[in-house]
């Protein structure tokens, strides 16, 4: 029987993919309430939420997940029946240079909210049926050597960073809760998310800025690690799909059918922006620093960095689960994906320039130095 959540909790609604869930749910007609707490660090960001609050189905709330009394205050105050969990430290570099805000924010806060969840819904069954929706990712299951058949959800965990560790652990608390108290949950491990609103410290992002500005493009070793790439909006529908299909209890593998290396992303980036900016005046007057301004190219930029530390170098998403049980499949290649992408951090300047500070330049210089 599917599920119909009427007053949906979004944890890191003001991030990358909880704000794109955001949209994406309050574009659908007849969807429940969202509530969107987020505790606004460095990559929750107000701006990702613009607009939102002309609906009456949207409220925002800005909390630690770590903050158990104030979680379940405010799940018993609004009626809540769903949970959308996407609040996370989710930043493998940064796990490697300070793994304890991701022990606290992946484990100790999920943790927290599962405890506040099931004394509402368990204990006093203050709704009549509930979904805990826990967002997590392939990382867990570790690498994958290039012939090796990709990960299915009864691949063994075998995560190699804080950060994969973490999430490892906390899929293994959502899932101790469905099994011990009965908590109804479902969990969707998904491959590497793009698009729209992504803070520009990972790859995609990263690479289209620093083109768009004039400068260096870090690449990891040789680049030749792999991922399958997921468009963000592929990840929403994914998850709508979990939360009204998924049975209790499950694991969803959730893939964009687009395994690349990180290098061919890179090239394939530099190759379409430099059409872009150079077929448009507006924007070789705006971006005088991108190379194709001058008749150059952006690969020239590439600059290979020291690896990182126990870099995984493949991963890969078998979803045919996912296709069989919640009718799922990805709806855009990554090429067609890669234009829209680059096409809105274009027309969303402003977004992206803010973000820019000397902070940023910092961490850059400090993380991707030779």
């Amino acid at each position: 029987m599917a599920f119909a959540p009427r007053n949906v909790f979004i944890t890191g609604g003001a991030g990358f993919i909880g704000a794109n869930f955001v949209r994406h749910w309050l574009a659908r007609p007849g969807e429940g309430r969202v509530v969107v707490f987020d505790a606004l660090t460095y990559a929750g960001n107000l701006d990702n939420l613009a607009g939102l609050d002309r609906d009456p189905r949207y409220l925002f709330v800005k909390g630690d997940i770590c903050d158990e009394a104030a979680v379940r205050a405010l799940l018993e105050q609004q009626r809540i029946d769903t949970v959308v969990h996407f609040a996370a430290e989710s930043h493998v570099d940064r796990s490697i240079l300070g793994p304890d805000d991701f022990i606290r924010t992946n484990i100790v806060g999920t943790h927290s909210l599962l405890k506040a969840a099931k004394a509402l819904w368990v204990d006093k069954k203050t709704v009549p049926d509930h979904r805990f929706h826990h967002v997590s990712t392939d990382e867990v299951y570790g690498s994958l050597r290039p012939d090796d058949a990709p990960f299915q959800e009864r691949s063994p965990y075998a995560p190699n960073s804080p950060y994969s560790a973490s999430k490892a652990s906390s899929d293994h608390l959502v899932r101790a809760y469905h099994e011990t108290y009965g908590l109804d949950t479902t969990v969707t491990n998904c491959s590497n998310n793009y698009g729209p609103y992504q803070f520009p410290e990972k790859l995609i992002p990263l690479t289209i800025v620093n083109i768009l500005l004039g400068k260096p493009l870090p690449v990891y070793g040789d680049g030749m690690q792999v991922r399958d790439w997921l468009h963000v909006e592929d990840h929403c529908r994914a998850i709508t799909l979990a939360l009204n299909r998924g049975k209790p209890g499950e694991v969803y593998n959730i893939g964009g059918n687009s395994e690349t290396s990180n290098i061919e992303v890179v090239r394939t980036l530099c190759a379409l922006v430099d059409e872009t900016v150079g077929a448009r005046p507006d924007l070789r007057a705006a971006f005088s620093a991108s190379p194709a301004v001058r008749g150059a190219r952006a690969a020239d930029l590439i600059t290979h960095v020291r690896d990182r530390l126990g870099h995984d170098r493949r991963y890969a998403i078998d979803y045919s689960k996912a296709e069989h049980d919640l009718g799922y499949a990805p709806g855009r290649d990554l090429a067609e994906g890669l234009r829209a992408t680059i096409d809105w951090y274009l027309t969303n300047t402003r977004w992206w320039l803010a973000l820019l500070g000397r902070d940023y330049a910092e961490w850059l210089a400090k993380n991707y130095s030779r």
